[in-house]
């Protein structure tokens, strides 16, 4: 069965709301969740995503609240955390990695961290049992990918098409799955542009999906009260699930 793993932005609209929505994902048929740590200055994600990472921020957003919603998640849901290098590193990775080994995170998805600089990090990684998941994007070249997916571990996130989440932008990426898949037997997962429209194309030769950009815009929906945001994404969940395994 291909996989589905939801990105939600933590501590939006606040912290007990994330790990509601958190647990009713798992139970929707997610299978994996990526707690998103809000940033001033997202640079890979969308304006969806950038929107809820500056609200989540105004409303006092704090890295202790992570922390927090993922001690109450990660026994019940596969959790990773999404964020870019300058949150983990201002907490000393050298603490943080063996924490959230002990509060049950499985990995670490930082999009500004290029591939020879987390080879600082690998025995950190390693000897914590923590993934640090590996990047792969159309304008790599071969023999970075073969590199890059040497290394990879629980996943490998392809980037569906150059630029931010949720633009909606498309590539056949069929080439270059197959020659992911040539040198690993690590999954892939593709990102970037997932919805429920999309889904079924995009996960077309890789093993799942992961999805951002539609859950937040759900969040984001002023007119819902919590109890609908959480019933509107746990359905969209349901609907992704069933469109990639049909």
């Amino acid at each position: 069965m291909k996989k589905l793993v939801a990105y939600i932005t933590s501590g939006y609209p606040e912290k007990s709301f994330s790990i509601d929505l958190a647990l009713a994902l798992g139970e929707s048929g997610v299978d994996a969740i990526e707690l998103g740590v809000p940033f001033s200055d997202p640079v890979a994600d969308g304006p969806s995503i950038e929107e809820a990472n500056h609200k989540a921020l105004k409303l006092g957003f704090k890295f202790k609240h992570l922390l927090e919603i993922s001690e109450v998640v990660a026994p019940k849901v596969d959790t990773l955390w999404m964020g870019y290098f300058n949150s983990f590193y201002q907490h000393d990775l050298k603490s943080l990695i063996p924490l959230a080994k002990k509060i049950g995170v499985n990995g670490l998805i930082i999009p500004d961290l290029p591939y020879e600089e987390t080879l600082i990090y690998k025995d950190l990684f390693d000897s914590n049992s923590i993934s640090n998941i590996s990047f792969i994007a159309p304008t790599d070249t071969q023999d970075r990918i073969e590199k890059i997916v040497k290394e990879s571990k629980k996943f490998i996130y392809m980037v569906a098409y150059a630029g931010i989440t949720g633009s909606g932008a498309s590539e056949d990426l069929q080439p270059i799955l197959s020659s992911i898949k040539k040198h690993t037997q690590t999954p892939v997962y593709v990102g970037f542009g997932v919805n429920e429209k999309s889904a079924k194309e995009k996960v077309e030769g890789a093993d799942g999906v992961i999805v951002g950009s539609a859950f937040v815009n759900i969040l984001l929906n002023d007119a819902l009260a919590y109890k609908q945001k959480i019933e509107k994404c746990c359905e969209l969940a349901q609907i992704i699930k069933n469109e990639i395994n049909s």
